[in-house]
């Protein structure tokens, strides 16, 4: 089940997004940067000011009561982002993910996005994998952002 996030979920959805971080980042950044407590409470603040913004959407995708995925994505500049997706790894390859980012395009196409953008860290093969897959490729204008390259989808 995809459902519109409430702050209920925050708990569960920085839980969720440090395992998933984790899996990524391990090896390429100190654990501080990406698990540590302060890193923790930041990515705590930015869900809950993301679950309360009328102007970003927070989706959660449940299983058997549990979470198992969150995405979200908002306007930055006049340009829709994707700005996370992820997936609890014990429920990697079960469909979760494409869910997930089915909601988000139809989200977009309902709203009448032509282009949606998004940055993935560099080393992420297997994030940079499913988002190739689904029709998601370089941004020509803004090929990287740091550590993370910029792909770019156009929304049909």
């Amino acid at each position: 089940m995809i459902r519109t996030a409430t702050p209920a979920d925050l708990d569960a959805i920085v839980r969720l997004h440090t395992e998933a971080r984790a899996t990524y980042y391990r090896g390429h950044l100190p654990e501080e940067e990406y698990a540590g407590a302060a890193e923790v409470g930041r990515s705590r603040d930015g869900w809950s000011r993301a679950i309360d913004r009328p102007d970003a959407t927070v989706l959660c995708a449940e299983r058997d009561g549990t979470l198992a995925g969150v995405a979200a994505f908002a306007v930055r500049d006049g340009v829709m982002h994707l700005t996370q997706l992820h997936v609890s790894p014990s429920h990697w390859r079960t469909g979760i993910g494409t869910e997930l980012h089915t909601a988000c395009v139809d989200a977009w196409r309902q709203a009448g996005v032509d282009s949606a953008r998004l940055e993935v860290f560099v080393h992420n093969t297997r994030a940079r994998s499913f988002y190739a897959d689904r029709g998601w490729t370089p941004d020509p204008d803004h090929p990287r952002a740091g550590t993370h390259l910029v792909l770019r989808l156009t929304v049909s």
